[in-house]
C-alpha cells in the first residue's frame, strides 16, 4: 500500500475510533449515571461493542447480544451473563427469528419494577425478527433479496420491513411492562431516525412506561473526526458533506468529475449509495462498486487517491470494506467494465490488490468516501 493510501486509511481509522460502539455507550454513560438496568439488549452489527461499553459501565447485568456472523467478541460471548446468537444479514435466516423471540421472550418476562437498556445499530432489521404467521421466511428473504437487488434505499426498505414485522416500528418495546426503558443507537439512516434505525426496533413510541433514546454515534461524527485528523496531519480539507445517496453509477460520475477538477486536499462524503443489482450479481457491494466506477472516472491521473467504504467493515455479502483506488486502478478496462456490469467489482479489486478490508469494526454509521487530491 503506498504513502497515500496508508494516508487514507489512517484518516478512515479516526473516523471509525470516534464511532465505536464501545466508546460512544462509555461516552454515554455520564447520563446514565442514576440509570442501573437490569437487562441490557444490543442487537445489530455494533452490538457486541456496545454491549461491551454497558457492561463497562454496569458491571455483571444480564445481557443478550444478537448480531451479525462473525461480528462477537469472544471475551464478550464467554461471560457467563451474557447470552449471545448470531444471524443472518444483510438477508435474514432462521437464526434471526431465534433472535427475535429471544428478545420478546426475554422483554415480556421483566417484571414491573425492572428495568432495560437496549442497544440499538444498523443490521438489527435482518439480524432479529418476528414474523406473522401468514409471512414464510423464505417469502420474507425473497422480498428482502428483491428490494436489496432493485436498489431502494434504507429508508424505504425498512419501511416495508415494519409493515410486517411483529418486533419493529416500536413493537418490541410493546411488550415492555417494567417501569424504565432507555434505547441508545448508533446510526445507519439518513437523518437519524430513531422510527428507520433498525426498522425501528429501538423506537419508543409504543412503550407504555418511561422511556427515552439518544443517538451516540452517527455519520456526521465519523465524518468530523475523519476532518480532524486531516487537519492535524496538515492537510488542507475543501469539503465536507454527507450527500451519498444516489445510485453509485450517478454517484461516481459527479464525484468523478467534481474530483478532476478540484485544488489540493482532503475531500469527504458520507451516506449510503443504491445498487440495481443484475439477475445473477458476482462478488462485491454498493461500496465494491462505487471505487470501481470511480476508478474509471479518473484512470491515468497521477493525483487523486480514493478511499470508499463501509463504517461497518463489511460490503455487501463479502468481507471487505470496500475499495481505495487510484489513477492506475482501471487500467484493464475491458476487464474492469465487465466486472462492473456483472457486480463483480469485489473480485476485479481483489485480483489487482486495490480491496480494502478491516474486518469488522464494532459500529455502523453508513459509508465513507475520502479522497486526497495532490
Amino acid at each position: 500500500m503506498n504513502d497515500q493510501k496508508q494516508q487514507l486509511k489512517s484518516l478512515f481509522e479516526a473516523g471509525i475510533a470516534a464511532v465505536s460502539g464501545h466508546q460512544s455507550v462509555i461516552n454515554a454513560y455520564h447520563e446514565l449515571q442514576s440509570f442501573k438496568p437490569d437487562l441490557i439488549v444490543a442487537v445489530g452489527k455494533a452490538a457486541s461493542g456496545m454491549c461491551q461499553g454497558a457492561l463497562d459501565c454496569f458491571g455483571d447485568t444480564k445481557a443478550i447480544v444478537a448480531t451479525k456472523y462473525g461480528h462477537n467478541e469472544q471475551g464478550l460471548i464467554a461471560k457467563l451473563n451474557v447470552t449471545a446468537i448470531e444471524s443472518g444479514h444483510p438477508i435474514p435466516d432462521e437464526n434471526s427469528l431465534k433472535a427475535g423471540k429471544m428478545l420478546i421472550d426475554a422483554i415480556t418476562k421483566m417484571p414491573t419494577d425492572s428495568s432495560l437498556l437496549l442497544l440499538i445499530s444498523g443490521g438489527a432489521s435482518a439480524i432479529a425478527e418476528s414474523l406473522p404467521d401468514d409471512v414464510s421466511l423464505a417469502e420474507f428473504r425473497q422480498l428482502t433479496e428483491k428490494m436489496v437487488s432493485e436498489g431502494l434505499n434504507i429508508g424505504q426498505i425498512n419501511t416495508k420491513r415494519k409493515a410486517i414485522s411483529k418486533i419493529k416500528d416500536g413493537k418490541l418495546l410493546s411488550h415492555f411492562k417494567g417501569k424504565r426503558v432507555i434505547t441508545l443507537a448508533i446510526s445507519d439512516v439518513e437523518g437519524d431516525d430513531i422510527s428507520i434505525i433498525g426498522s425501528g426496533i429501538g423506537d419508543i413510541s409504543k412503550c407504555n412506561s418511561e422511556a427515552t433514546y439518544k443517538l451516540i454515534a452517527t455519520n456526521e461524527i465519523a465524518r468530523m473526526a475523519v476532518k480532524h485528523q486531516a487537519l492535524k496531519q496538515g492537510f488542507d480539507v475543501r469539503q465536507n458533506v454527507e450527500t451519498l445517496f444516489k445510485d453509485v453509477f450517478e454517484l461516481s460520475t459527479e464525484i468523478g468529475d467534481f474530483l478532476n477538477k478540484a485544488e489540493k486536499g482532503i475531500y469527504i462524503w458520507g451516506g449510503e449509495p443504491t445498487i440495481i443489482l443484475p439477475k445473477n450479481p458476482g462478488s462485491g457491494g454498493r461500496n465494491q462498486s462505487l471505487a470501481l466506477a470511480l476508478a474509471q472516472e479518473i484512470v491515468g491521473t497521477d493525483h487523486i487517491t480514493i478511499l470508499i467504504a463501509g463504517t461497518d467493515g463489511s460490503d455487501g455479502p463479502t468481507n471487505a470494506a470496500g475499495g481505495i483506488i487510484d489513477g492506475q486502478t482501471f487500467k484493464h478496462g475491458q476487464e474492469a467494465k465487465r466486472a462492473l456490469k456483472a457486480a463483480n467489482a469485489g473480485s476485479y479489486l481483489r485480483e489487482y490488490d486495490d480491496i480494502f478490508i478491516t474486518g469488522p469494526t464494532g459500529t455502523n454509521v453508513m459509508d465513507l468516501v475520502i479522497a486526497l487530491v495532490e
